[in-house]
C-alpha cells in the first residue's frame, strides 16, 4: 500500500467542514474590510524568493521544494504567500488601477521542515495584504482584524507581541551596536547564530535556541534607536491598538525571519501551543515591492498559520457537518425508479438529500438514515407503490405520514419549510 508522504496530512471529510466554517470566517470579515480575494499559483520562480526571503535565510538555504523544470529553469514552491501576491501587485499593474489595494488569500504553503505536532510540510495560511498605505492605522487595523479573527473563532488564550524594527535611517545604527554585543558572546550562540551575527545579527534575536535566548536576554533593544518618524509611527500604532481595546506587549525581541520587514512587527501567540506558539506574525515591508521592480509603495500584511488554528479554536468539526435533511429508503428496482428523480428535484431545491444505493432492507436503511442523521425519511416500497402513497417519518419525533405519489416533491418542500418557519 501506498502511504502518505512524511509531513504531509490528509484533511479528511470530518475535519473539512470545520476548514471550510474557517475559511467563510476569515473570508466574511476580510471583505467587511474591504480586501478583495486573490490566488496566485503555488509554484514560482526560484529567483522571486530567493530575492523577497533572502538567500542566507533556513527557508531559502534548507526548506525551499525547488527543481529544475524541462527547460532548466528553477521552480519553487511557494514557502510563503506575501511574495507572490507582490509579484502579482506589480505584473498585472494593479497599482495603476490603484495604488491602495487590500488583498487576501487562503491557501498551502510548502517547506521542508522537521515534522512535528502542528507543522507540516505542506501547510496552509490565511494571507491579508495591504499596498500604497504607509499610515500607522493601517498597521493598527491589520492587528486589529487579526486578533478579531481568532474571537470569531472562539480562541481566547492569545496574547498579541508588537515590535518595531526601525527603517534604513535608523537599523543601521542598532544593527551596529548589535554586532558589537554579539561579539562578546560567540561562545553561548549555536552555530547558525554564530554565522549570523555579523551578516544579519536581527535573526540572532529571532533563534529558538534556549542558550542563545538567554545569551541575548539583556541585547539591545531597536526601540531604544528608532529615529523621530518611525518612533511616532509606532506610538500611534499603539495609540490605535488602544482605542480598539486591543490587549499587546511591546515585544523588543521580536523580528520577523525574513529580509523584507521594517518598521511595525507583530505576533500572535497562542498559549495552547506550548515552546511553538506563534499562530500568526506579520509586519511591515515598505522597501519590497520596489525591490521586485515595481513601484515605491510601501506595504504591510501577516499570516495566520491555518493548521495550528484549527489546533487551538475550541470548535469541533461536528458542530459544523451538514446531515440529510431527507434519507430515501427505495425498496426494489421499481421503487428506485420511482425514487430516483426524486433525490435531484429536492437537491436541487436546496433540501440536501441522500438516496441509499446499497440495497439494503428497511431495517438497515433506517440505520444508515439514524446513522448520517438524517431529519426525515422516505419509505418506498411495494405495499408504497399499490398504494400510491409514500410514507414520510419525522426522525426526531417519529411521526409519520402519507403523501400521495404524484406531489412528493412539493409536499415534502412545503412539509420541510413549515418546520423551520420561525414560529410567531
Amino acid at each position: 500500500m501506498i502511504q502518505l508522504i512524511r509531513g504531509f496530512k490528509d484533511i479528511l471529510p470530518t475535519e473539512a467542514a470545520l476548514w471550510q466554517h474557517i475559511e467563510t470566517t476569515a473570508r466574511g470579515l476580510f471583505e467587511d474590510f474591504g480586501f478583495s480575494e486573490i490566488r496566485p499559483p503555488v509554484m514560482e520562480r526560484t529567483e522571486l524568493f530567493k530575492r523577497s526571503i533572502g538567500e542566507e535565510t533556513d527557508i531559502v538555504e534548507k526548506e525551499m521544494y525547488t527543481f529544475p523544470d524541462r527547460d532548466g529553469d528553477l521552480i519553487t514552491l511557494r514557502p510563503e504567500a506575501t511574495a507572490s501576491i507582490v509579484r502579482a501587485y506589480i505584473q498585472h499593474k494593479l497599482y495603476a488601477v490603484d495604488p491602495v489595494q487590500k488583498l487576501f488569500t487562503i491557501g498551502p504553503m510548502f517547506r521542508r521542515e522537521r515534522p512535528q505536532k502542528g507543522r507540516y510540510r505542506q501547510f496552509y495560511q490565511i494571507n491579508a495584504e495591504v499596498f500604497g498605505l504607509d499610515s500607522p492605522w493601517i498597521d493598527a487595523q491589520l492587528i486589529f482584524l487579526a486578533s478579531v479573527l481568532f474571537q470569531r473563532l472562539a480562541v481566547r488564550d492569545v496574547a498579541v507581541h508588537v515590535n518595531s524594527l526601525g527603517c534604513p535611517a535608523c537599523r543601521p545604527v542598532f544593527r551596529e551596536n548589535l554586532i558589537a554585543y554579539l561579539s562578546g558572546r560567540q561562545e553561548h550562540l549555536c552555530e547558525n547564530c554564530r554565522r549570523r551575527s555579523t551578516r544579519n545579527p536581527l535573526r540572532v534575536l529571532d533563534c529558538k535556541v534556549p542558550a542563545c535566548r538567554e545569551a541575548v536576554a539583556d541585547a539591545p533593544a531597536i526601540t531604544d534607536y528608532l529615529c523621530g518618524e518611525c518612533r511616532v509611527h509606532f506610538e500611534t500604532v499603539q495609540t490605535a491598538l488602544g482605542d480598539q481595546q486591543v490587549a499587546f506587549k511591546i515585544d523588543k525581541r521580536l523580528v520577523r525571519g525574513l529580509d523584507y520587514y521594517n518598521r511595525t512587527t507583530f505576533e500572535i501567540l497562542a498559549g495552547a501551543l506550548g515552546a511553538q506558539n506563534a499562530v500568526a506574525g506579520g509586519g511591515r515591508y515598505n522597501g519590497l515591492v520596489e525591490m521586485l521592480g515595481g513601484p515605491p509603495q510601501p506595504g504591510i500584511g501577516f499570516a495566520v498559520g491555518f493548521d495550528r488554528l484549527v489546533e487551538i479554536t475550541p470548535l469541533k468539526a461536528a458542530d459544523f457537518q451538514k446531515p440529510p435533511v431527507l434519507f430515501v429508503a427505495a425498496l426494489g428496482d421499481q421503487a428506485m425508479a420511482k425514487a430516483y428523480p426524486w433525490t435531484a428535484e429536492l437537491s436541487l431545491c436546496g433540501i440536501r438529500t441522500e438516496l441509499d444505493l446499497t440495497g439494503k432492507n428497511l431495517k438497515g436503511l433506517m440505520k444508515r438514515a439514524d446513522r448520517l442523521g438524517a431529519t426525515y425519511v422516505i419509505i418506498l416500497g411495494e405495499n408504497e407503490l399499490a398504494a400510491g402513497k409514500a410514507m414520510l417519518r419525522d426522525m426526531t419525533t417519529k411521526a409519520q405520514q402519507e403523501i400521495e405519489l404524484s406531489n412528493v416533491v412539493t409536499a415534502i418542500q412545503e412539509i420541510i419549510k413549515a418546520k423551520s418557519a420561525p414560529r410567531e
